[in-house]
């Protein structure tokens, strides 16, 4: 099943009556980065993906002063139509910023969250980072900031074992690769972001906090803080991966997610109905 919400694309995999999980990529912004999750969660659960707006097939002009919390938004208003009750949340990087939105914007809409290489507060490692790839994008075009992404998102033992997929990845990142302006904008919102401890505070969701030590965009510590401010927060740190582990280590990556939607089942539609009663 498939749709749009809005300006967002969507579409729905898996059991119409499985628990829902809802997958959110990072500044890249497209569903398809979950190609090596979708197909083990569609087994069990519902699975929701979706393009966020101004990338893949969310068309749309990102305006000025854009923010995260305006992401959440969006996909607040996507979900009232594409779910009922509560779902799990799984986040990468900027999705990770998304959900933890999400879930103070609309209480009881996230019943659990998976947080991968997420932070709460800008830092100067990954600032100097995203200043180089806007940098590369301004002076020297899509196809120089394609070349150089996979340096931060990956390995180098994994680059250099997965050059040629790399090589094909970036030839289709290429040729849907969105308006300038709006990559421009949702990395300032994404550079800008931040939400203070007493906010992080209020979200009492189960979350996961999932960091990797040889994440080269993200330090490890960024989500170790993260997780000390969520009041219902555990974390894992993982010794490799880089700051895209569940395409480097998809089967790793895998188990850890199903152990945590396991772990955290979401109450049926009648249980929701009672406790709002």
């Amino acid at each position: 099943m498939s749709g749009t919400a809005g300006a967002l694309y969507w579409e729905s995999l898996g059991p119409d009556d499985g628990e829902t999980v809802v997958l959110s990529a990072g500044l890249g912004g497209s569903g398809s980065y979950w190609a090596s999750q979708v197909p083990e969660l569609a087994k069990r659960y519902r699975v929701l993906v979706y393009d966020q707006f101004g990338t893949g097939r969310s068309g749309g002009e990102v305006p000025k002063f854009y923010t995260v919390k305006d992401m959440a938004a969006e996909l607040d208003a996507l979900l009232e139509t594409a779910a009922s009750g509560p779902v799990h949340f799984i986040g990468h990087a900027l999705g990770g910023l998304i959900g933890l939105e999400l879930a103070r914007l609309s209480p009881g809409r996230v019943g659990s969250l998976l947080l991968i290489n997420a932070w709460a507060e800008p830092n100067a490692f990954s600032r100097r980072c995203f200043s180089v790839r806007r940098k590369l994008l301004l002076s020297n075009g899509p196809e120089a900031y394609l070349e150089a992404q996979p340096l931060f998102l990956y390995p180098p033992v994994w680059i250099a074992e997965n050059s040629e997929w790399l090589d094909q990845e970036i030839t289709h990142q290429l040729a849907g690769f969105p308006p300038q302006e709006n990559l421009l904008r949702r990395m300032h919102a994404l550079q800008t972001w931040k939400m203070p401890p007493e906010e992080l505070a209020e979200v009492r969701v189960d979350a996961l906090v999932l960091a990797t030590r040889d994440d080269s965009l993200v330090p490890w510590t960024c989500s170790q803080t993260l997780a000390a401010r969520l009041p219902l927060s555990s974390v894992k740190l993982l010794p490799t991966g880089g700051h895209a582990i569940n395409v480097t280590e998809p089967e790793r990556f895998n188990t850890l997610m199903l152990n945590h939607l396991r772990k955290h089942r979401l109450p049926t539609e009648a249980k929701v109905n009672q406790e709002v009663l």
